[in-house]
């Protein structure tokens, strides 16, 4: 279902982008650089965080961690990864498959600057085994993001 709610999002809002599916799971950033041949850092990871009372989902490159002063700095208080049950629940897709699009509550989605060093990403499109190839800006737009700078910097 999860997979079919990220189809309707993209044949709704941006038919010119499909949904890849692979045998080959991509359910972590290193499987999916490997299913999709991209670089790992080129995978836009899904974080889904709680922060204070509200769930966000933040939107990173596939080498980032999350720099939780830069985060409690933007948000308002120190955010915390939600766990697998709830990951499920509020965004209708199974963890390795987590993504901001056919969400099944609405959520609101921030997007790393981290992403902007390329012209194009790999997320995750709702199962374990799908994504898309999207620039960082139009995955943005397409989700209604705001772009933040949460990550720790590269080394």
């Amino acid at each position: 279902m999860s997979l079919d709610s990220v189809r309707a999002f993209f044949a709704a809002h941006a038919p010119d982008i499909a949904v890849m599916v692979t045998s080959e799971s991509s359910a972590t950033v290193q499987l999916a650089a490997a299913a999709h041949g991209v670089e790992p850092a080129r995978i836009a990871k899904t974080l889904s965080l709680r922060v204070g009372e509200r769930v966000v989902l933040v939107v990173a490159r596939g080498d980032a961690r999350l720099d939780n002063r830069k985060a409690k700095a933007v948000f308002g208080a120190k955010p915390r990864m939600l766990d697998l049950a709830e990951v499920e629940a509020l965004t209708g897709h199974p963890v390795g498959g987590v993504c901001p699009f056919g969400l099944a509550t609405p959520l609101p989605v921030y997007c790393d600057v981290s992403l902007k060093a390329f012209d194009e990403v790999v997320p995750a499109a709702g199962s374990t085994h799908s994504a898309v190839r999207i620039s960082p800006e139009r995955l943005a737009a397409l989700t209604n993001a705001e772009w933040v700078d949460v990550c720790q910097d590269a080394a």
